[in-house]
């Protein structure tokens, strides 16, 4: 039963079978059939009037669909004039898994109020690319000039799929999480909907989706990249597709004192260089402390920002010596004392490639002149 590739939204209410219906659709034969559908609420909406919603629909037996499209009555709709949807979550083999176009895809939702953050961007890309991602889709309301010039270089290289997302025009997105603190009617921008659009949206070509925050790096400690660390994971746990990474915070307000990464060709670009903060905040493990996720995107069915809601399979937390998130930020926990921080240099180990894949990905948007000034 696959739902619609695309995310609805819905006020809260019991699960229903509409009236409305799913036409399923051979493009090649345009031929299709019309299926009653039920709609799905994600329990997860933080008291918001609007909730992400899967519409679901049967595939009828011999019925090879490739394409969906949602009505509102049942049969008699011309099937050029529908908007059909790529159906991504049927079932393949073993032998077609092999061939999927990416290993790793990077989710982050959403850029909105004008962010331009652009120095710790351009590190968190160029760092996931060292370390084997293959894709990163991001869903933009609105950005900074000096980003939006950096995401469209990005975008021409194919390394980024930038997702226009402008629900600030049929909506009042809140900026905040809870309801009852920021109002509004829906969560950050519709953050849900965009990370469930992007599980999705990978489903039929990434072996793995990580789903991130745009200044998160989810980041390996015991091996060089992403594979060998999911090689080794799934040979300790083979049936598993959902895999907890923690976030360790490294609050950006304490500053690594030689200065050796405080970089002159970057003092003209907007944002925070994260290679000069090394100092670690340990998770108060006694209250609930958030993680992130890395998952096999057909195991899942509906995800939310730090939890699976729905999937196939175990879950498992990865414990933080062989991954965690490098989160530079403001402090969480704001009461510890510098001496209660730890020093973590990790990101140092990558220097080496990371300064100058930084410097060519700001330079090729403009960003640096030839002589690595803006």
């Amino acid at each position: 039963m696959p739902p619609l590739d695309s995310r609805a939204h819905h006020h809260p209410a019991e699960q229903y079978r509409p009236h409305a219906g799913v036409s399923l659709h051979r493009p090649e034969s345009f031929l299709s059939h019309t299926t009653p559908a039920n709609i799905l609420q994600h329990s997860d909406n933080y008291g918001f009037p609007f909730v992400t919603t899967d519409v679901m629909c049967p595939i009828p037996k011999q019925c090879s669909a490739t394409h969906v499209a949602l009505q509102t009555q049942p049969g008699g709709a011309e099937v050029s004039n529908q908007l059909w949807l790529p159906i991504r979550n049927q079932k393949t083999s073993e032998n077609e898994d092999k061939k999927l176009q990416f290993n790793f895809t990077v989710c982050v939702s959403n850029l909105f109020g004008g962010y331009n953050n652009v120095l710790q961007f351009a590190q968190t890309l160029e760092m996931y690319r060292l370390l084997g991602v293959d894709r990163v889709v991001i869903y933009n309301t609105s950005c900074g000039p000096e980003l939006d010039r950096l995401l469209q270089s990005y975008s021409r290289t194919g390394f980024v799929e930038v997702v226009p997302w402008p629900i600030d025009l049929f909506m009042n997105p809140s900026r905040g999480w809870l309801f009852s603190q920021s109002g509004g009617d829906i969560h950050y921008f519709g953050q849900l909907t965009t990370l469930n659009e992007c599980v999705y949206r990978s489903m039929d070509r990434s072996r793995y989706v990580l789903l991130n925050d745009i200044d998160e790096i989810i980041m390996p400690y015991q091996h060089n990249d992403l594979m060998s660390l999911m090689n080794t994971l799934q040979k300790q746990q083979p049936n598993t597709g959902v895999f907890f990474i923690e976030n360790h915070i490294f609050p950006k307000k304490y500053f690594e004192p030689s200065g050796r990464f405080h970089l002159p060709q970057w003092d003209g670009v907007p944002g925070v260089n994260i290679l000069e903060h090394i100092y670690r905040e340990d998770p108060d493990r006694k209250i609930y402390h958030p993680h992130k996720m890395i998952v096999r995107p057909r195991s899942v069915e509906q995800v939310s920002v730090h939890e699976v809601l729905k999937n196939f399979g175990p879950r498992y937390k990865v414990p933080p010596n062989l991954s965690r998130i490098i989160h530079v930020r403001v402090p969480l926990r704001g009461k510890l004392k510098f001496e209660e921080l730890n020093e973590d240099k990790r990101l140092w180990d990558f220097q080496e490639k990371l300064i100058p894949n930084v410097d060519k990905a700001l330079r090729r948007a403009g960003l640096l002149s030839s002589k690595g000034q803006r």
